[in-house]
């Protein structure tokens, strides 16, 4: 049995955390990797214009995306700016009439709401045309996002890591994270309390967990920080909202898994301002409301994308090298999940469209690690009206005439890529280290929760233990799809469980081959007494 803190140590390092004092900050309840936020670029334009706005009594409309960043973003901006000013309101356009980002149509309309001034958060970087059109009526912008611009950049104030001339320590905020900064930049420029900072890092770790950025450096101490504020501090909206999905200790996975799904639900099946308006309400009614109101629409959104998914598997015959759907009837607002779920079950890359009803088909795509969707898609950039994304996701508007050209090029394309690595489909059972069975125990139960939170850039440790022997099978569950066990090795043992898939392992857990079985520590406390468990998800049989 090896010593728990020696293991944590070697995940660390395996995963470029190599100094004592990186990982001391890494492991700290109080990391204090934060930059100034100054060191953004235009972020003093944008504090000065955004001051002097204030002063004059100007207008402010807060501008944001649909999602979960999105709708945190728009949220801290305008509690934060409250402090300054009352003179605001915010715009979050519709999924399904306008789409993501700025459009001229949105701009017209919040001048006509009496705005001076727009701020963006979570979008706006290469919007050209849109700032161009709202400089022509009369209306200032002040452009944060956190995008990769890869197109021309807006000719406006633009304070994003990710900026050409940007000296920032640190490019993978979230959106909110950008909002966040200038925020602290308006706090010590005005002297404002700090107060008005901590009140708002809930949701910034919210919006942070949920955007899929990385959880290191800058995003892993706003993530602890707003993390230590849900469970200590919590505010009635998150409350609320934490008792109607039964949560109680908050962490970065129920966050993913609880909280940010609800969000976006609101996007997706109704309107992201419903989620505003709860995160902004301060009366118990409507926080109730707020938080039945989000619950309903995800529970609509699970419906939908089950009954979307069987729908797309039918169309399937499982021999695709790509998988691209045109389906009829498909919820615009689940089709990314769709997609997502698609590519995980077939180990496929995956695109769904769906008819616009004006001749137009709207395209999401989700890609397997192996194959770059946005330069796989790109190669067909001159049949699209419109095309954005990035390796893992994309979406896209195309003419329904040009959908078979497309699904022509791209099925040619990849099979390009599978000439050049015949391999590409092949799954590759990834685990951090080796353990025995000895080391499933509590001790390295609690010494892995150092290394929380986890998520993008700092995933749950998996480990393996090798040449192994699964005795004492019994399968849970109505469909028998759950099994618990004993796992042997080198005379130790320890216990297993999997969940879901034992079935698909029935062979192997039962005839006493030579197996590497690769999972997680699962930590359980019953009547005051501590059980771990190995978590299994995959089992392979040793060559």
């Amino acid at each position: 049995m090896r010593n728990s803190i020696d293991i944590i140590n070697d995940i660390l390092r395996l995963r470029g955390v190599i100094s004592d004092e990186d990982i001391n900050e890494f492991l700290s309840d109080k990391p204090k990797k934060t930059y100034d936020p100054f060191l953004l670029h235009d972020m003093k334009a944008g504090v000065d214009l955004l001051l002097s706005e204030i002063e004059k009594g100007n207008r402010i409309c807060i501008y944001g995306d649909y999602d979960a960043d999105g709708v945190t973003s728009v949220s801290i901006m305008l509690k934060g700016l409250s402090y300054l000013t009352d003179n605001l309101f915010y715009y979050i356009p519709s999924r399904f009439e306008e789409g993501y980002g700025l459009n001229s149509d949105a701009i017209d309309a919040i001048k006509e709401r009496g705005a001076n001034l727009i701020i963006t958060v979570d979008c706006g970087c290469v919007s050209y045309k849109e700032v161009e059109h709202a400089k022509e009526i009369g209306l200032k912008v002040i452009v944060t996002d956190h995008h990769t611009i890869n197109d021309v950049i807006a000719d406006c104030i633009v304070i994003n890591p990710k900026h050409p001339k940007s000296q920032y320590p640190y490019r993978q905020l979230a959106g909110c994270g950008v909002a966040f900064k200038l925020l602290q930049a308006l706090q010590r420029t005005a002297g404002l309390p700090k107060s008005m900072l901590n009140e708002v890092l809930d949701l910034v770790a919210i919006g942070t967990v949920g955007d899929i950025v990385e959880l290191r450096d800058e995003n892993r101490t706003l993530v602890k920080y707003g993390l230590n504020l849900l469970n200590t501090r919590r505010s009635d909206a998150i409350k609320c909202l934490a008792e109607a999905t039964s949560i109680g200790e908050i962490e970065s996975e129920n966050i993913a898994f609880g909280i940010v799904p609800r969000i976006n639900a609101a996007g997706r099946i109704h309107h992201a301002a419903d989620a505003v308006e709860l995160f902004i309400a301060k009366n118990p009614a409507d926080i109730s409301a707020g938080v039945a109101n989000l619950v309903e629409y995800n529970e609509r959104r699970k419906k939908l994308q089950e009954d979307a998914y069987e729908k797309c598997k039918k169309m399937i015959s499982g021999d695709e090298t790509f998988i691209m759907l045109n389906v009829e009837g498909i919820h615009e607002g689940i089709a990314g999940i769709v997609a997502g779920k698609i590519k995980e079950y077939y180990n496929r890359s995956a695109v769904i469209v769906t008819k616009t009803g004006d001749g137009f088909l709207k395209g999401t795509g989700r890609s397997i690690d192996t194959i770059d969707l946005y330069d796989l898609l790109s190669k067909s950039a001159d049949l699209f009206e419109k095309f954005g994304g990035h390796k893992g996701a994309c979406g896209f508007l195309i003419k329904e005439e040009n959908f078979e050209q497309l699904k022509s090029n791209t099925l040619f394309n990849v099979d390009k890529l599978i000439a050049e690595n015949s391999a590409i489909f092949d799954k590759v059972l990834n685990f951090d280290m080796v353990l025995s069975p000895d080391d499933v125990n509590v001790d390295l139960v609690m010494a892995l929760k150092k290394l929380e939170p986890f998520g993008e850039g700092n995933p749950a440790p998996v480990f393996c233990i090798k040449d192994a022997v699964i005795k004492q099978t019994s399968f849970m569950g109505d469909k028998q799809n759950h099994a618990r066990f004993v796992i042997y090795a080198n005379g130790e043992y320890a216990d297993g469980v999997l969940f879901g898939k034992a079935q698909d392992y029935h062979d192997l857990l039962f005839n006493n081959s030579s197996v590497n079985v690769i999972g997680s520590l699962m930590h359980q406390v019953w009547r005051g007494r501590h059980q771990v468990k190995f978590r299994v998800e995959e089992i392979e049989l040793c060559r």
